[in-house]
């Protein structure tokens, strides 16, 4: 389903037909970046979005470094630049992250990505694409899109590269209609540290969900929203320039920690690509409970999805209970 935006820029407008669709009670304000302005009501009876301006970034680019009053650090190859930080360049073996330095507390949220993917490469000769990360562990460089594997938390995984599909071909063997995928391809993954990220099937295994999001070498602006309220995650997108939000991904019962930290990395292996991020906003969403929903959404210690059993192993047992009792303490 499409949310039209009206013109470019105008957020509420989204926030009002997303609101409508879904019938939530909470009721959303967007905060315009910089205005120096506090809080303001939509309407009679309606509630309040914040911006997070510690969990958030835009241009130009200040607290990004790796001072200890940065509220950002950079990682790898990735760069500051005038108008956006460029996680990796069109070059190829080259991986960059952006990670933010102070834990998110929020209980419910909106990240607001805007990102561009452009390069010299043609169809199917380019990759390997970016990943958006709530996880328990910041500045960890590994294979997945420039993060660890057996990361404790949540990953959205923006694909430009089909590695099963070029690897079926090299066998000469074909997808069976019901299966194939077409690339680009938005997916998310929920870990409690316990699964590998499987690149040569392109993360199929472990995935929530997924569509296609053809977001290369566009003229106009790319945007991905992930919200996660009332353990309800759900990742739209707005990337044909047609000012509207395309449902993508809706999965119901995630559970996420809080206490986690927001980041954003790339790699580049043979092929390679130009991964930039324009704006990273975080929005803290008011939303009423009542007393049956408090008693159901209390704080969890560990990353898990209804329905979906993911492997225990020791170290996060052990990790559990540690963190139950550091809570217990903080508050």
């Amino acid at each position: 389903m499409a949310a039209t935006l009206g013109p470019l820029g105008s957020w509420q407008q989204w926030r009002r037909c997303l609101s409508a669709r879904d019938g939530s009670r909470m009721l959303l304000l967007l905060l315009l970046l910089g205005s120096g302005q506090g809080p303001q009501q939509v309407g009679a009876g309606q509630t309040f979005e914040y911006l997070k301006r510690e969990h958030s970034l835009s241009k130009p680019y200040q607290g990004v470094g790796t001072g200890s009053s940065s509220l950002w650090n950079l990682m790898g190859n990735a760069m500051v630049m005038t108008q956006y930080i460029r996680l990796t360049p069109d070059m190829q073996s080259k991986q960059g992250a952006l990670w933010n330095r102070v834990p998110c507390f929020l209980r419910d949220w909106e990240l607001q990505v805007h990102f561009k993917i452009h390069g010299q490469g043609k169809k199917n000769l380019h990759g390997d694409g970016l990943a958006i990360w709530y996880t328990k562990d910041r500045m960890q460089p590994g294979p997945v899109f420039g993060n660890m594997d057996k990361f404790v938390g949540l990953g959205v995984f923006v694909d430009t590269y089909p590695n099963e599909e070029k690897q079926q071909e090299a066998q000469k063997r074909r997808y069976s209609p019901g299966v194939q995928r077409v690339f680009p391809y938005i997916s998310a993954m929920v870990n409690n540290g316990s699964l590998s990220y499987d690149h040569e099937r392109d993360g199929r295994p472990t995935e929530l969900g997924g569509c296609t999001a053809i977001v290369r070498n566009l003229h106009y602006d790319t945007f991905l929203v992930i919200r996660y309220v009332k353990r309800h995650l759900t990742i739209m997108m707005d990337i044909d320039g047609k000012h509207e939000w395309r449902d993508c991904i809706e999965v119901p019962g995630v559970r996420l920690p809080r206490g986690y930290y927001f980041g954003t990395s790339s790699i580049t292996g043979d092929l390679s690509d130009n991964h930039d991020v324009i704006s990273l906003k975080l929005f803290e969403l008011t939303v009423e409970r009542t007393p049956e929903e408090e008693k159901l959404h209390r704080d969890v210690f560990l990353p898990s999805v209804d329905n979906m059993k993911l492997p225990e192993i020791i170290g996060i047992i052990l990790y559990n209970k540690w963190q139950e009792q550091s809570r217990k303490r903080f508050y």
